[in-house]
């Protein structure tokens, strides 16, 4: 029972660590977004840092216009990069933890962050 006990800590432990150098990789994993008509286009990293912005220069003329292109693109991309952080990290979490039943610990997303 013990060594069950040991093996699972084990486990649990080399779990955490790869879930961590996980995290690590979603800083390098780039995602690029662009509104429909490519007058914005972003990179995002996964861990939701922006990393470049290019802006058409006739939205330069219309703050408002350029202030709704950023935001509807921005959006866009926090959200493909929120999707691809914790799917990655799940998935990682998920193949090292022990199924013990009555304990589903995917539903809280607060073991992913």
């Amino acid at each position: 029972m013990f060594g069950d006990l040991m093996g699972m800590m084990g486990k649990l432990k080399e779990t955490q660590e790869k879930v961590e150098a996980t995290k690590k990789r979603m800083e390098t994993v780039l995602i690029d977004e662009e509104s429909s008509d490519k007058l914005i286009q972003l990179t995002v990293t996964a861990n939701s840092q922006l990393k470049s912005i290019a802006i058409a220069d006739e939205l330069l003329n219309d703050k408002e216009q350029l202030e709704d292109y950023l935001i509807l693109t921005l959006n866009k991309a926090l959200s493909r990069a929120q999707h691809v952080y914790e799917t990655e990290v799940a998935a990682v979490a998920k193949d090292g933890i022990p199924d013990i039943p009555g304990m589903d610990l995917f539903k809280s997303k607060e073991l992913l962050s």
